[in-house]
């Protein structure tokens, strides 16, 4: 029995043999020759050939799983017209007198080794995307249709360097029981599809995954990271039944999950969901939500040539709210900057982009493109419950602008005679500044949103997308829980609600000190919703209060952690 540690990117457990994927690629020797204008004739029917092939794969995408998924094949397609990309194959063509094959191969290896050389996480995240257009070309020009998956017959975990979107996009999801990966993050693309599909997955094992030997026994646990190779009958066992307690537990927690939790003083809790796409809308109300506390844009405006238009956006908004039948929608702006990245937008290179141009620091720099986007929801809220929340606030300054902007976007639609809504207007709580001086912030808002995720790194100087100190960056560590109460209390002396939109109001041990901390809405993942409502039925607000001094007073992460379970197993 042997046990790797990944990155958990999708929870969950799976257990079943591995599958050993590996898209088909022949071995490509340069050779020399003699016509290179019938090689480059060659390699424009391939490009029209791939062309064809992603936009078949682009609709069928968006039909079976959805538009923001759909959006990476046309990302692709504008790869491979790109004239840049062409041209430099037909240089190395007529320059080096290869064949067609050998000049993709190249070219296509020279622009990867690029964009895995930058420091920006999407960047390097872009070099998946140029090796699978380059091996899309390379398997046309020798005419290789097959993608290997024809090979599953059964439910089996899936083992692969990288999946890129064109794998994952024609494999039959019924048949993959768990992913696990060599390479890969958090946001990279295998792990919000697996997330999208309730697949369980494991991602950034290193090559020691590869020596998985095909058929292993494998245990994938997508809560911890973990992957347990040839498992004994005990550890089988022990997974078995957290799985099945899981599901039961689920089972359970949604036969109550579209009632409101209720306190024994009648204080009625919201809990909603963070979703980023149209797809993820639809779990909302199934899974109890009672709204949505984050709504990401991100995905309007990822893997496209140019930003969405206001029309785009204010459809997207209006089809979301309208899957909500009109409960809260909270639309966070454009949070772009520190691990996500469009280069349509021309950022400028930083060294350390979580420190620096972000969040609402980039958008109010940004006129247009932030009025763009305000308009659009200021569209959508007439006559629905939308609000507007800003992220990365760290000064007073800072709001008094984003609302300046609010106002001139309300006069351009008034210009035009458009109807719109009086929106809430929020920000989020990601910055220990903020934290601090959430009196001073809460003055010009209507409600408080506190993103944990962000918090935690900022407060412990701990990136959270390095693994090197996963251990280290703890949304349970004492100093992070003292300014999560210190926020709750500033704003409710200024009569102002709060939320919680990072990953620690998902987390059911949380959830109870929360409710002490007089947290007024929780919103996280849909699929965490029905046992965070379970959970919150269970407590009376006196005694969740009762937890909140000790809690804070413990020494580190551990201790707050021990302290919850001993409290809730009483």
């Amino acid at each position: 029995m042997k046990q790797l540690q990944g990155i958990a990117a999708s929870a969950g457990v799976a257990m079943g043999r591995a599958f050993l994927y590996s898209t088909p690629l022949p071995a490509i020797e340069p050779k020399p020759i003699a016509d290179p204008q019938s090689e480059i004739e060659r390699l424009n029917k391939a490009i029209e050939h791939v062309d064809r092939e992603l936009s078949r794969l682009e609709a069928d995408t968006e039909k079976r799983i959805g538009r923001a998924e759909a959006e990476v094949f046309s990302a692709h397609r504008l790869i491979l017209i790109d004239p840049s990309f062409r041209e430099e194959i037909e240089r190395t063509i007529r320059s080096e007198r290869i064949q067609a094959e050998a000049a993709v191969q190249r070219v296509t290896a020279t622009l990867k080794a690029m964009f895995e050389g930058m420091e920006n996480d999407y960047f390097r995240t872009r070099s998946v995307d140029v090796a699978d257009v380059g091996a899309r070309l390379l398997r046309s020009l020798v005419g290789i249709a097959s993608s290997g998956w024809e090979q599953v017959h059964e439910p089996v975990v899936v083992v692969a360097d990288e999946l890129m979107p064109s794998d994952t996009a024609q494999m039959d999801a019924s048949l993959i029981l768990g992913i696990l990966t060599a390479g890969g993050g958090p946001s990279s693309h295998v792990a919000i599809l697996a997330r999208s599909l309730g697949i369980p997955a494991v991602v950034g094992l290193g090559p020691e995954v590869l020596a998985i030997s095909p058929g292993t026994w494998v245990i994938v646990d997508g809560q911890e990271g973990q992957v347990i190779l040839d498992p004994d009958v005990d550890t089988q066992q022990t997974y078995l039944r957290l799985r099945q307690d899981r599901q039961a537990r689920l089972d359970q927690a949604l036969k109550n999950a579209a009632q409101p939790v209720i306190l024994p003083d009648d204080t009625r809790v919201t809990v909603a969901a963070n979703i980023g796409s149209v797809r993820e809308a639809e779990r909302v109300l199934p899974f109890g939500g009672e709204g949505v506390g984050l709504l990401r844009t991100e995905f309007l405006f990822l893997d496209r040539a140019s930003a969405p238009t206001e029309d785009e956006q204010y459809e997207a908004y209006l089809t979301i709210s309208t899957l909500l039948q009109n409960h809260l929608l909270i639309i966070r702006t454009l949070d772009i900057g520190g691990d996500k990245s469009v280069p349509y937008l021309s950022l400028p290179h930083e060294s350390n982009p979580f420190l620096g141009k972000r969040g609402l620091r980039f958008t109010l720099d940004q006129p247009e493109l932030f009025k763009t986007q305000l308009r659009a929801i200021l569209r959508a809220a007439h006559g629905r419950q939308i609000a507007i929340m800003f992220p990365m606030v760290t000064t007073h300054a800072e709001i008094l602008a984003a609302r300046a902007m609010v106002e001139e976007a309300q006069r351009e639609l008034l210009a035009r005679q458009q109807p719109f809504g009086e929106p809430q207007i929020g920000i989020m709580v990601e910055v220990p500044a903020a934290a601090l001086c959430a009196d001073l912030l809460a003055a010009e808002v209507d409600f408080l949103s506190i993103g944990t995720n962000d918090l935690t790194q900022y407060t412990l100087a701990a990136d959270r997308t390095n693994p090197l100190v996963r251990s280290i960056a703890d949304h349970f560590h004492p100093a992070v829980l003292r300014l999560i109460y210190q926020t709750i209390q500033y704003a409710h002396a200024k009569g102002i609600w709060v939320g919680m939109c990072g990953e620690l109001a998902g987390e059911v041990l949380a959830a109870p000190l929360l409710l002490g901390m007089g947290l007024d809405e929780f919103s996280m993942a849909p699929a965490s919703i029905p046992f965070v409502k379970e959970t919150l039925r269970r407590w009376s607000r006196e005694e969740a209060a009762a937890l909140v001094e000790p809690a804070l007073a413990q020494r580190d992460s551990a201790a707050v952690i021990a302290f919850l379970q001993e409290r809730a197993k009483k």
